[in-house]
């Protein structure tokens, strides 16, 4: 980590420390500006009841952060549900990307309209859920792009195995962003994705970024961060955020 940090990050101040203010990056060719750390609502948010209005204030934090932008899933069971009702008030105020999966055109249909109800009719970032169906999905998030309803179209999906189909459909020129997990083990993205993104002028979305939680529950003894300290870094969870975010191509880490 400290090579990786050191090699790119040659300036902490530019970079700054999560919680006091936070760097923004431009996404691509979108036309949006993210904060390079946002939140995934996979398990967080997929709740019912009293711990549905609890989120309101997992929500209020990352707001006090800057951390304002959210993904979410119909993957993710309650999620979009439960973050739309913590958006309400403050929508205008957030970047949400959100995602269709499925290969059936009539549950297609049913996803998109529920999030668009969720979000109050607008989704910032449509992405397809790990390369479904994805033309014929494209097709679809086009026509609600051309109405307004969508700002930019992207792709996600989360296993190696996948990269050059992902590759090949990262080529369409209807894609704007792609989604892709990146951390310490898992750096696969770094031989083609990483470049092929940079090259066509992709934003980038990480997630994972902490492993699913297994790296951040790692023990790392507080002298191990010293030599990060110069770089802003000062604990465990933030050596992992800035050692992806160090790479310019990626603008945004959903933790």
């Amino acid at each position: 980590i400290t090579s990786h940090c050191c090699s790119t990050l040659t300036n902490h101040n530019s970079f700054g420390s999560f919680g006091s203010f936070m760097e923004k990056r431009v996404f691509g060719s979108t036309g949006l500006h993210v904060p390079v750390v946002g939140m995934g609502t996979w398990h967080t948010f997929d709740v019912t009841g009293q711990e549905a209005n609890e989120r309101k204030q997992v929500t209020d934090a990352a707001f006090k952060a800057g951390a304002t932008f959210f993904d979410s899933s119909p993957m993710y069971g309650e999620a979009e549900r439960v973050l739309g009702r913590t958006l309400r008030g403050r929508r205008d105020d957030a970047i949400v990307a959100t995602k269709v999966w499925t290969s059936n055109d009539s549950e297609a249909n049913r996803q998109i309209t529920a999030s668009l109800v969720f979000f109050r009719r607008r989704v910032d970032v449509f992405q397809v859920h790990n390369l479904v169906a994805w033309r014929t999905r494209l097709d679809q998030l086009q026509q609600l792009r051309d109405e307004g309803a969508v700002r930019a179209l992207g792709l996600t999906h989360y296993a190696a195995s996948a990269a050059d189909d992902f590759l090949r459909a990262m080529k369409d020129p209807r894609v704007q962003t792609v989604q892709v997990p990146y951390n310490p083990r898992e750096r696969w993205i770094e031989s083609s994705i990483l470049p092929a993104a940079s090259e066509l002028g992709l934003g980038v979305i990480v997630m994972r970024p902490f492993g699913e939680g297994s790296l951040a529950r790692m023990r790392v003894n507080s002298s191990a961060l010293e030599p990060l300290k110069p770089f802003g870094v000062r604990s465990w969870p933030q050596a992992l955020l800035k050692w992806i975010l160090s790479d310019t191509r990626c603008h945004v880490a959903i933790p």
